[in-house]
């Protein structure tokens, strides 16, 4: 990649956020800039206070380390770090670092003079993480109720958030975001496939076009949907379902605290019932 033809016209001065021409420079293949320094530094600093904060624990087990947030007695207030600072801590560092990861990307689209898809979309990824720990949180009066940085224990907090809503799929949200997560799968798995179906002919064959490929879904369910707009539709997919996951969550707690079978009662009160 380093030797394409427009790789002299990108590396360039300009473009940058911040910072000027003092990080407008690449190491290697990468780009720095000015957000690729705090990258790094967010991501380092967060990375050792994990460790540390595996260091206290009661143990080394990868699948057991657990550094959970602030009891809920502290409320919106720090904590020592013993006691859920360490995960206060250490969300300040990722939110942070993902930040700089999608304004880096920024940049770098404005030096290729590209649009900003990428960044939008990492965006929305963010944008997911940071409902779980701060806007949920900050509308819930307490940081405690941000998710462990654990495997086992993120998964029991999934659970146990789950049942406190007696049957979280029925969260008319959280049906949208697995919608579209398999929805997302399912265009993935046409569009590779048709891809492979057509870049690797058996023996003796040539390689088909983008006709034949539309053509195909064509005869099949009536409809192609085209080269380009395969990506703006799973592009479109994968952003839904990351949305209203965020959505979903954000809404058990500050704004439904029953079961969410009891939300489908409007339901059965519509007067077109007998």
């Amino acid at each position: 990649m380093a030797l394409l033809s427009f790789e002299r016209k990108y590396r360039i001065r300009g473009g940058t956020l911040i910072g000027g021409d003092l990080f407008d420079f690449w190491f290697g293949p990468f780009y720095v800039g000015f957000f690729g320094v705090t990258t790094i530094f967010f991501a380092t600093l967060g990375t050792a206070l994990i460790i540390w904060g595996a260091a206290i624990g009661p143990t080394w087990n990868v699948w057991q380390i657990n550094i959970a947030p602030p009891d809920l007695s502290y409320g919106l207030a720090f904590a020592p770090l013993r006691e859920g600072g360490l995960w206060q801590l250490i969300t300040i560092c990722a939110i942070g670092a993902f930040g700089s990861w999608a304004l880096r990307e920024v940049e770098i689209c404005r030096k290729l003079g590209i649009g900003y898809h990428v960044p939008f979309a990492f965006s929305v990824a963010i944008f997911a993480y940071v409902t779980l720990v701060v806007f949920r949180p900050l509308l819930l009066g307490a940081w405690g109720h941000g998710f462990p940085y654990g495997i086992f224990s993120h998964l029991d907090w999934v659970s146990n958030v789950g049942y406190q809503y007696l049957h979280f799929h029925y969260n008319p949200a959280h049906m949208l975001a697995v919608t579209f997560f398999f929805t997302t799968t399912l265009a993935l798995a046409l569009h590779g496939s048709l891809i492979l179906s057509s870049t690797n002919p058996q023996k003796g064959q040539t390689v088909r076009s983008p006709e034949h490929e539309d053509t195909f879904f064509r005869d099949v369910i009536g409809y192609s949907i085209g080269t380009l707009g395969i990506h703006r539709l799973g592009l479109f997919l994968a952003l839904s379902a990351g949305f209203w996951s965020a959505v979903c969550i954000l809404i058990s707690g500050p704004f439904w605290t029953k079961g969410w079978p009891e939300w489908w009662t409007w339901w059965l009160d519509l007067p077109i019932w007998p």
